[in-house]
């Protein structure tokens, strides 16, 4: 097995980046900066086109360094007269004590089926940090059904600094391993094994 340092898993990144063939240079040009020199100790690259009113197209890269977690995020951006193709890139860095959770949803077709090792059709990554909460409300229930009084409203918090969905069918289950060997990785990272070292 070929020796993977810290070298090795940069240029992947940047690989993995052109792969994705969405502005490579500006991507990794961010990059550069958010990881500050530091070690890549893992990584996952994942694009993503939607259609509405036009083609609309986006880019998550989520790094791993010895002490923090990256997020960029490149999206086309709407531009103007002087400058009509325009695209925005935002990155995060965050302390690995600063991640709250590291959260899988596990899509599993025929589940009857599965057997330990076999890798899900889709997995839903999510990781907070709290600085964004998603919070959805829904009328509060009353036990009476014969009350009909407002009893207000009752909500869920939920964490929503980072989701990134990987479909097998779309992108191949090679794409959904690769997302969950990040999120183990991340997960290792961020746990109490993970903190006392630091």
């Amino acid at each position: 097995m070929p020796n993977v340092t810290a070298e090795n898993l940069r240029d992947e990144l940047s690989t993995d980046v052109r792969r994705a063939g969405y502005y490579p240079e500006l991507v990794d040009d961010v990059l550069d900066v958010a990881l500050a020199d530091e070690p890549v100790v893992a990584h996952l690259v994942q694009a993503e086109t939607t259609f509405d009113d036009a083609v609309r197209r986006h880019l998550t890269v989520l790094a791993l360094t010895p002490t923090r977690f990256v997020a960029a995020h490149v999206d086309d951006h709407e531009g103007d007269a002087a400058h009509p193709s325009s695209a925005a890139a935002t990155t995060e860095a965050v302390p690995l004590g600063e991640v709250r959770s590291v959260a899988l949803t596990h899509v599993v077709d025929e589940p009857a089926q599965h057997h330990r090792g076999d890798s899900a059709s889709e997995l839903t990554l999510a990781i907070g940090w709290g600085a964004v909460a998603r919070i959805d409300l829904e009328p509060a229930q009353c036990p009476d059904p014969s009350c009909e009084a407002d009893h207000g409203l009752t909500g869920q918090l939920t964490p929503d600094d980072v989701v990134v969905r990987v479909s097998g069918a779309a992108e191949g289950r090679d794409a959904v391993r690769r997302a969950v060997a990040f999120a183990r990785t991340l997960s290792a990272a961020t746990g109490a094994g993970g903190r006392s070292r630091r």
